[in-house]
């Protein structure tokens, strides 16, 4: 018997209302809020993804295993993943690997515009990566 049920992944941010403007146009869904500092986004099938303020932020260096290392990403499964890059590009993310070596490897790292990391993945793919 599970402990907990699933409830959220909160992201840290500078500008939590834009972010999750963000990832609203990339996932659809709908972005409330009930203060400046937090903002949630409750996406088609009822996923929740919280963005919240976090003064001082830094953007995590990817793929570093440092201080300021990557702490978490999120994968988004695509149809096509040349139309959902241009997509996500025009957004604001920036390309961090890309070379998904001629289609053989199944998911291409961006970045979004608060820099963290996420990966556009072919769906139903053996993507495992680090």
């Amino acid at each position: 018997m599970a402990i907990a049920k699933y409830c959220l992944v909160a992201v840290d941010c500078p500008d939590p209302q834009a972010l999750a403007g963000f990832y609203a146009a990339v996932l659809g869904g709908e972005v409330t809020n009930d203060d400046e500092n937090w903002y949630d986004l409750r996406v088609p099938g009822g996923a929740r993804i919280a963005f919240q303020r976090a003064p001082g932020f830094r953007p995590p260096d990817w793929p570093r295993a440092d201080e300021n290392s990557q702490q978490m990403h999120l994968d988004f499964d695509v149809p096509d993943i040349e139309a959902a890059q241009a997509q996500v590009l025009a957004l604001g993310a920036t390309p961090l690997d890309v070379d998904d070596n001629d289609g053989k490897r199944g998911f291409r790292v961006y970045a979004d515009p608060a820099g963290h990391p996420f990966c556009l993945c072919r769906e139903e793919e053996d993507r495992t990566h680090e």
